[in-house]
């Protein structure tokens, strides 16, 4: 341990010593941003001369806020946050590491996490029934029969690891356990003889972890592998990053939710450009912005592209860890060391950032976003018009129709908020037409809902479903939903019987304070019912719609919508028979199932014919700003958070029933579908074999710019005649328990089988044809890429993919780097790279190489159909920074320059030992 800077200190709170690492020992610091100042500590806290250096801690004293980017450091987190879906293979992979450990007469008990790893189950409960009182004990019974194998693992896993624990499912959503329960501010860990307190930070294995930014905590989204070194003790490479500064001012008005700022916040920075930036928020407006918005802030951060989106340390943050049930000690040393350590919310000191942009809370309106994306803000005035507009041309772009200028269209109102009162005199319209006169394109479908005759229709509302972490955390809005369902039934109306309608709260703190409230009766009356704890329609979990309106969505291929709470309605996420999905605050998801259309406008429009024979209005149900808050102060208690987590890891009797072992060693079923032993430790010897060529290797495929990381990874549903579905069938799975390439992430041959089979996926040695195809060479077969790759291997034929820029952006999945291995592909050669998808080839043993002196695959007349030799890493003591690259074909043989972009240490160990696991398991061995 080095403290060049002489920052190691000491700090006492309440007569308890902490050791500390000032950032006033590094002259400069307090011009950086909260965000940097957290990294700054980390690099203090954490240097050692090797993998942290002076150099470092400088490059980031000396940050240059107009710079595209800073140096590289090493940023160690202080934890990791899991879900199922990707914490699953994260754990299999340090199961099959004892394995590895015991077979090298090692001690398998040294493969453990390293720092504290929480892992919450919230990704596997399915919406698949809805409306009815026992739905959440049905749908809980459902997610066990179809997940038992993954839980067993997980169960187990949580008494055999240290420093890991598992937060049993139909408890709550990741993030927002972590903001209420999990989240620290302050960590404090022993280390020797003394107690270190530092900045509570983390990475999770989910794009929506910086909720927690919200808290003050700096958090984000990283990948599997990355996440995998993380808990195995390896710091992270990373680039100092660009800061944008959002200083706000003013105050929302009345009738204006969270999720009203929060679409407003994506839109704008969206605008801007954040894209790889930190976010901070910062002015006189801060301390206006109760906890829970902060956090719906944070969470909605990778939908505008930032890496995250913080709020420093206040009294606001202080009252939110009160409130929620942390212990006076945490509360107070939170206070002390944000106070010493210049981290704690100043108004009057303004940071250096990169770019400032100011937002006035007041200017935010009513909104919602969609059809395809969380960026595409449509202000709820408009909504009726651009849905429209969409129905008649889905190519239009919503925020060109957003646009257009209102006063062309008489029928169209002036923007109000929807607490506005409107002249009761003035009888409101039935809008026939939208913008310019266009018609709402109709073309109903006669159907029977419960024994009534009704239409579907295209803009029909088929799915509403309150979910998500992104506004569940949030008691405004929550309970806004609540009053504004109660008054609905007050009035009469029920929601459309062709509305698929389903709560599914981020945590169980929900149900209490909805009980406490007495909505809850209110709700279900509208078909509010609890269905799980989970992040359901979110991530695609909605289950099947209403049996009659799928059949009537088939007959005409209507376009159809869901409404949501959630933060991405990305095309096909939601559900496959919903065109649009539009993310909206809860209290207008349970209007849109009351009026069951997109046709409507809201502000204007009547929702139905109450009791008394009146219409209703939306002004008539939506609760005033001053109502929610007495239903908060009155429902809602800090009992409600230590009660409902003081059993948290504890589980229902499903959990507890699940028959797992005691072993150190997990006992692997070979007729698991879910889990499997992976092969990446087979063969490996105690030392790393020598670098070799590649000769002779063929193109698995040939692809073209902007290959994400969704083309490459296993994702969504898996087909029946998909290389995958073939396996489940031959392995004696139904086509209906085929569930998930993400429930599936522990089964290396499931996913193996989906890597590239992406329906949109263009390889351009099958040009025209779409999905995971090629052609196998020199056969000129047209196959599965996983067909093709089998024979190859069969054949021990070395594998690369070509491709353009950008590849591998997206979300960094792991899978994308584990399959594209698995296929046997050893070499990667692209024109660009997203970094964090190069980080995972080099953490999985695949070479990236790179295109140099403008060269592409076009210009250097590849068609794929050749073959290549890779020469220049044979018989060197270091891994060059170039190779040479042969191409024999048809036309000839040729050669070129390609660069290596193994760009750090830490990354030519890694790829020198075959891959960030093998190169940590050989350190503990020899520890």
């Amino acid at each position: 341990m080095q403290d060049s800077f002489g920052a190691k200190n000491t700090l006492v709170v309440d007569g308890q010593r902490y050791e500390v690492f000032r950032l006033d020992a590094v002259e400069g610091s307090e011009r950086l941003p909260y965000s940097l100042k957290i990294l700054l500590e980390n690099l203090l806290r954490n240097e050692d001369g090797r993998l942290v250096t002076a150099k470092q801690i400088e490059a980031v004293r000396d940050w240059d806020p107009k710079a595209e980017h800073g140096s590289e450091i090493q940023y160690t987190p202080a934890r990791v946050l899991l879900q199922d879906f990707t914490g699953v293979p994260c754990v299999v992979d340090l199961v099959a590491m004892r394995d590895a450990m015991a077979a090298l007469d090692g001690d398998p008990q040294k493969i453990n996490p390293l720092i504290p790893s929480e892992l919450v189950i919230d990704h596997s409960v399915i919406a698949d029934v809805f409306g009815r009182t026992d739905a959440l004990q049905i749908n809980a019974n459902l997610e066990f029969e179809r997940n038992k194998e993954r839980y067993e693992l997980l169960r187990w896993a949580q008494q055999a690891f240290d420093d890991f624990v598992v937060v049993p499912p139909d408890t709550g959503i990741c993030h927002q356990v972590n903001l209420e329960y999990l989240a620290r501010v302050v960590f404090t860990r022993q280390k020797g003889d003394v107690t270190q307190a530092y900045p509570d930070t983390l990475v999770g294995t989910d794009s929506h972890t910086p909720m927690i930014n919200g808290l003050g905590v700096l958090g984000w989204g990283v990948g599997g592998i990355e996440a995998e070194a993380a808990m195995l003790g390896q710091p992270m490479s990373m680039l100092v990053p660009p800061v944008l500064g959002v200083k706000l001012t003013g105050s929302l008005k009345e009738g204006v939710t969270a999720t009203d700022l929060v679409l407003t916040v994506a839109q704008r920075l969206r605008e801007v450009g954040v894209v790889g930036n930190f976010v901070e928020f910062y002015g006189d407006g801060v301390a206006g912005i109760p906890l829970a918005n902060r956090a719906t802030l944070g969470n909605m951060s990778p939908e505008y592209g930032a890496t995250c989106a913080i709020f420093p340390i206040d009294d606001e943050t202080l009252a939110y860890l009160r409130f929620t049930g942390r212990s006076e000690d945490q509360v107070r040393l939170v206070e002390a060391y944000a106070k010493e350590q210049g981290l704690w919310h100043d108004p009057e000191h303004e940071a250096t950032y990169s770019r400032s942009i100011d937002l006035d809370l007041s200017e935010v309106e009513p909104s919602i976003a969609g059809p395809r994306r969380p960026q595409d803000r449509i202000p709820l005035s408009k909504a009726r018009r651009v849905v429209g507009g969409l129905l008649n041309d889905p190519n239009r772009s919503p925020l060109e129709l957003v646009g257009l200028d209102d006063a062309s269209d008489s029928s169209f109102p002036a923007s109000d908020p929807i607490a506005v009162d409107h002249n009761d005199n003035v009888e409101p319209k039935v809008w026939k037409t939208t913008h310019q006169g266009e018609p709402w394109p109709s073309d109903p479908v006669a159907v029977e809902l419960g024994g009534e005759k009704t239409e579907i229709d295209n803009g029909h509302v088929v799915i509403a479903a309150i979910t998500s972490c992104t506004n569940t955390s949030n008691p405004s809005v929550m309970l806004g939903a609540g009053l504004l369902a109660k008054k609905a039934v007050e009035k009469g109306l029920r929601s459309k019987p062709w509305v698929k309608t389903s709560l599914a709260p981020g945590s169980r703190v929900v149900t209490d304070y909805f009980e406490k409230a007495g909505l809850t009766p209110y709700l279900n009356e509208l078909g509010f019912n609890l269905v799980g704890y989970g992040c359901t329609t979110c991530i695609g979990n909605s289950g099947p719609l209403i049996p009659e309106v799928s059949r009537a969505i088939g007959e005409k291929d209507l376009s159809v919508s869901a409404v949501l709470s959630g933060n991405r309605n990305f095309e096909g996420r939601i559900h496959a028979e919903t065109k649009m999905n539009f993310l909206a605050s809860p209290p207008l998801v349970v209007a849109y199932a009351l009026a069951g259309t997109m046709n409507i406008d809201l502000l204007v429009d009547s929702l139905g014919t109450g009791s008394d024979g009146k219409p209703v209005y939306l002004k008539d149900l939506w609760p005033t700003s001053e109502e929610i808050q007495q239903s908060i102060h009155e429902s809602l208690q800090a009992e409600m958070f230590s009660d409902g987590y003081a059993d948290v890891y504890s589980g229902d009797d499903n959990w507890k029933s699940l028959d797992v072992g005691t072993g150190d060693m997990f006992a692997w079923d070979n007729d698991s579908t879910y889990v499997r032993n992976p092969p990446y430790f087979e063969g490996m010897a105690r030392t790393p074999e020598p670098l070799r060529d590649i000769a002779n290797a063929r193109v698995l495929a040939l692809l073209g710019d902007s290959v994400t990381t969704d083309h490459i990874s296993p994702a969504g549903t898996i087909r029946r005649d998909s290389p995958a579905g073939r396996y489940l069938e031959e392995h004696d799975v139904e086509p209906a328990q085929f569930n998930s390439y993400g429930s599936r992430r522990g089964n290396h041959e499931v996913m193996i089988r989906g890597t590239f089979a992406n329906v949109r996926l263009r390889n351009q040695l099958v040009p025209g044809v779409e999905g995971g195809y090629t052609r196998h060479m020199p056969s000129g077969d047209e196959l599965s890429i996983f067909d093709a790759s089998e024979r190859y291997i069969a054949d021990d034929v070395p594998l690369v993919v070509i491709a353009g820029k950008e590849y591998g952006s997206g979300s960094s999945r792991d899978w994308a780097a584990k399959g594209t291995l698995l296929l046997g592909v050893r070499a990667v050669l692209t024109e660009s790279y997203e970094r964090i998808h190069r980080s995972n080839l080099i953490g999985m043993g695949v070479l990236p190489l790179q295109f140099i002196d403008g060269q592409t695959a076009q210009s250097l007349g590849l068609t794929g159909e050749e073959t290549f030799s890779i020469t220049g890493l044979e018989g060197v003591d270091e891994i060059p920074d170039e190779v040479t690259v042969s191409v024999s074909g048809d036309s000839g043989e040729s050669t070129f320059t390609a660069a290596v972009r193994i760009d750090t240490p830490a990354e030519a160990n890694y790829y020198l030992h075959g891959g960030i696991l093998q190169y940590v398991l050989r350190q503990l061995l020899d520890a």
